[in-house]
């Protein structure tokens, strides 16, 4: 349903395009568009969501829970957001620096002892010739090296095969194979702890690394808030904003709103998609409810296009919302702004991006030209998610659909159609 046809005034108010300086005729060729990829089998459903100067333009859903059942989508879907938990992390992580429960540059250590007094891996003629070869740090991991992705911390993209023999148990209970999107057996706590005890790749604050600094920054906000982050952000986000869908684990009341999680798998020389988690099955919905991952992992936090929405126009706002204040303007600024410098953010398509505290920005300058405005801010999630905040334009982008790394497909392109057509939109 888009406004135009009878919407109401969830998630905000709603207007006609022209009303706000957009084209109902182009905003029209969404819809078509992304069928297109439904069709192909190259994605399940998208509910997309389109809103400037506070008022939705564009709020749509298409296509099907899963395709074997081919039961349609709402625009209630609950999806796994995965990274886009990223930017609901930033917040709770400013709502902290306000209350002067931590500040950005705390070190690790000061709240996590085993982080003092690193080591660092050394480059061939440093350190020691025994065991693995290593050199103090040069200061410790603060909090700001984790919300920005610069710890130096090894990830499986970065550890040397001599770990496995040196450090074979530590590795385990890190996690450090699994990577940002597996399951581990180990409580996040754990997790963090047995990371404190691996050499570093690279000196804190150096290098881009993504993800690795995210579950030490939860472990860090359960500490100072004497809450778990759950609790922590439902008090402090999701129930002031009314985001009434939005959890670390599905209500069961709720699971026939639970889609099915697909992934390329690759068939006869051709990609085709497979379901590689059913909604019952989710440990979103069995597992018990102790374990959270405060940068997406293990699926992140599930919520809704509109729940998602309503965070967004938050930090467009500049910290509030419906006469609900959850940060001040000038944290929304700080947190929105490049926090990496002229550090290189090593993900394939982010050049011309710093990161934030939760968000990636853009900063311009890449090697290609981009329809965002300078500023603009926001982030994705590894199943398929997707949010862009362009203040010069105040204007918020919402696509969702529920398919892991959907970009080894090729031309699996929907979200970087959808924003095109978004931006082609503005008159």
């Amino acid at each position: 349903m888009s406004p135009e046809e009878g919407n109401t005034d969830w998630p905000m108010p709603s207007a006609r395009p022209e009303e706000v300086g957009m084209s109902s005729e182009y905003l029209s060729r969404i819809r078509p568009h992304l069928q297109r990829f439904i069709t192909r089998e190259m994605a399940p459903s998208f509910v997309s969501l389109v809103a400037r100067h506070g008022k939705v333009v564009h709020h749509e859903v298409q296509g099907y829970m899963d395709f074997e059942s081919k039961k349609p989508a709402t625009l209630d879907t609950i999806y796994r957001l995965y990274s886009n938990t990223k930017p609901i992390t930033g917040v709770a992580a400013m709502i902290c620096v306000e209350e002067g429960l931590l500040s950005l540059d705390d070190p690790v250590s000061k709240y996590i002892p085993a982080y003092k007094n690193q080591r660092v891996r050394a480059q061939a003629g440093q350190g020691p010739m025994l065991g693995t070869p290593t050199i103090p740090v040069n200061r410790d991991i603060t909090i700001r090296d984790c919300l920005r992705n610069t710890t130096g911390i090894t990830t499986a993209r970065r550890a040397p095969l001599a770990y496995m023999n040196e450090f074979g148990e530590l590795i385990s209970k890190a996690g450090v194979l699994a990577g940002p999107v597996g399951n581990h057996d180990s409580s996040v706590r754990e997790m963090v702890e047995a990371l404190a005890q691996l050499p570093l790749e690279s000196q804190p604050g150096t290098e881009f690394e993504y993800h690795v600094g995210y579950p030490i920054a939860g472990v860090v906000l359960e500490i100072v808030t004497g809450q778990t982050l759950e609790e922590f952000y439902h008090k402090r986000i999701f129930q002031p904003l009314g985001m009434k869908d939005t959890s670390v684990y599905l209500d069961k009341d709720k699971l026939s709103r639970f889609p099915a999680l697909y992934s390329p798998v690759l068939e006869e020389e051709k990609w085709k998609l497979a379901v590689t988690e059913e909604p019952a099955k989710s440990p979103k919905v069995t597992r018990s409810q102790e374990r959270f991952d405060a940068g997406g992992g293990d699926g992140g936090l599930l919520s809704t296009a509109a729940d998602y929405a309503r965070f967004a126009q938050m930090l467009l706002n500049g910290g509030g919302l419906d006469g609900v204040r959850i940060i001040s303007r000038k944290s929304v600024e700080l947190m929105t702004g490049s926090h990496t410098g002229d550090i290189e953010i090593q993900m394939p398509g982010f050049g011309g991006f710093g990161f934030g505290i939760g968000v990636g920005v853009y900063k311009g300058g890449g090697e290609i030209p981009i329809y965002r405005s300078v500023g603009t801010y926001g982030w994705g999630g590894a199943a398929g998610t997707s949010l862009f905040v362009d203040p010069k334009e105040e204007l918020i982008c919402v696509c969702f659909s529920q398919i892991m790394m959907h970009q080894v497909m090729g031309n699996n392109t929907y979200l970087e159609d959808f924003e095109r057509l978004v931006y082609q939109s503005i008159l």
